[in-house]
């Protein structure tokens, strides 16, 4: 701040000087009182000089306190799926906002249908690193994802490391004896191999655990950390907070259904992870298959209902990336007042379906399941 007053006293004595020095060649008066001016002047700078002069040092140091630290680097960050991507877009926002995130699917997309255009798969390539879902999701971007690792692209699959969990979980310990063992035999042997086909032994729907994803959130983080800074794991480890915090209202909600009405029949095995934090049962899928590309049988749709009238199950849980004709069906098969809700399974939504980020179509999950199980 003295500084500044110097600066500006000087240049205010030396204009003033300059005008009545210019007057001097008509006035000889004005001339001595031009001079008697200047060095009244002068010796109110010099004062300021010396009052200012202790200080300097100090204003120097506030001034260089109060400059932001160097920012991030810019980087270029591309996510495979929407839960993913906004869960990378908080987190570069947060550590370098001039940064690029890319999220390769649109909203509505499934996952296990999407395929990338040329373009994309030139993104993947020159990104500086890719986030990937992983076990078997994305089924039309594995070879998208090879050729870009093989081409120098860094690749991070979350699901695997986030203790994933195998497809059942801790499903079906309350009706598993019930109804495994009557059609364990007729259906296991038709459904194991093209279900291990489809995605392998482990579950990678992990996001419908919100602490799993908060760890992914980390995970996410200290990668970009290794390369750009440690801001960026820093900014990790708050998005991973926030997500846990989230995490304990959709708790609440979900555990606000009473233990013996947490049964949910799905379209197909998605919502494994849900279930087994939250002590919920997935009793039966439209699809037999943690994959929306496989396709039931007549005995299976037969199999779902009669699972859904032995449960007295009233509300069938679809998919929004999908459509509900099959769950449809089988509403309408059971021939009571069966609903289907639709859920934000694979994709975020668009704008104004209460799940526009993950944090957002989690809570909105919640509410969709707590509602319909409570009104039952």
């Amino acid at each position: 701040m003295y500084s500044r007053k110097l600066a500006l006293l000087t240049a205010a004595a030396l204009a003033s000087a300059g005008s009545l020095v210019a007057c001097s060649s008509s006035d000889d008066s004005s001339s001595s009182e031009a001079t008697a001016s200047q060095s009244a002047t002068e010796d109110e700078t010099s004062s300021v000089e010396e009052e200012a002069d202790p200080s300097s040092t100090d204003d120097a140091a506030t001034a260089d306190a109060s400059e932001p630290e160097p920012s991030a680097p810019s980087v270029s960050v591309v996510s495979t799926t929407t839960m993913l991507g906004s869960v990378v877009g908080d987190i570069v926002a947060c550590a370098s906002p001039d940064s690029t995130a890319i999220t390769l699917m649109p909203v509505g997309a499934d996952p296990h249908d999407f395929s990338p255009s040329s373009a994309q798969v030139a993104d993947l390539v020159t990104s500086d690193l890719v986030v990937a879902n992983g076990l078997m999701l994305e089924a039309g971007l594995e070879d998208a994802l090879e050729n870009a690792e093989s081409d120098g692209a860094t690749v991070l699959e979350v699901a695997p490391l986030v203790d994933p969990i195998p497809f059942g979980g801790k499903h079906g310990d309350e009706h598993g004896d019930e109804h495994g063992d009557e059609h364990g035999d007729e259906h296991g042997d038709e459904h194991g191999d093209e279900h291990a086909h489809a995605h392998g032994s482990e579950d990678p729907h992990f996001w419908f655990d919100m602490n799993r994803m908060a760890t992914a959130a980390e995970i996410i983080g200290a990668e970009l950390a290794e390369d750009n800074g440690d801001v960026f794991a820093e900014c990790g480890s708050k998005i991973a907070d926030q997500i846990r915090s989230a995490e304990q209202d959709v708790r609440a909600l979900l555990e606000s259904v009473p233990a013996d009405q947490r049964i949910l029949i799905t379209d197909h095995d998605a919502l494994g992870y849900l279930a087994d934090v939250s002590g919920y049962e997935v009793a039966g899928t439209v699809i037999p298959s943690g994959s929306t590309l496989a396709e039931p049988s007549s005995a299976d749709l037969a199999e779902l209902v009669e699972v859904i009238e032995d449960e007295g199950v009233q509300v069938i849980f679809a998919n929004s990336a999908d459509p509900t004709t099959l769950a449809d069906a089988v509403a309408a098969e059971v021939g009571t007042d069966v609903q289907v809700v639709t859920l934000f399974v694979g994709s975020l939504g668009g704008p104004g379906s209460g799940a526009e980020d993950y944090v957002s179509m989690m809570q909105t999950n919640a509410e969709l399941i707590s509602g319909a199980l409570n009104a039952n």
